[in-house]
């Protein structure tokens, strides 16, 4: 399996490039996502869910874990409301190093001089 850092910037180039089927291919078959409230299952699910999402871009602030089970914390900003807001991104990957589950939430932390970050993923299309 790659190294944890290797992984999550492969995953933030398919995240922001524009080959979906890239980003769908970092996924296992039953892979399942928890987004904004929502969690989906399954490949096709994955790539709904990722073809409904504006482009972005990110700016990874910290990556730490094991291969198996890492963290990330990026930037992300783009044309929505909002914009820029701070996201933690958990993965848990199988054997072969496909995303198994990847829970996406707001960070929590709160910058000394401002409120706390947005609580939501404001770009989302429901």
């Amino acid at each position: 399996m790659q190294d944890i850092r290797a992984f999550v910037e492969e995953y933030v180039a398919a995240a922001t490039g524009p080959d979906r089927e890239r980003y769908v291919a970092l996924f296992h078959d039953d892979a399942t996502v928890h987004d904004d409230g929502r969690s989906l299952r399954g490949l096709a699910e994955v790539r709904r869910w990722r073809e409904g999402t504006p482009n972005v871009d990110y700016d990874l602030l910290e990556v730490a874990g094991t291969p198996a089970v890492c963290r990330a914390v990026a930037q992300v900003c783009g044309d929505f409301p909002g914009s820029p807001v701070t996201l933690r991104f958990a993965f848990e990957r199988d054997a072969r190093g496909k995303i198994a589950v990847l829970t996406i939430t707001p960070d929590d932390a709160r910058p000394d001089d401002g409120p706390p970050t947005r609580r939501s993923a404001p770009w989302r299309r429901d």
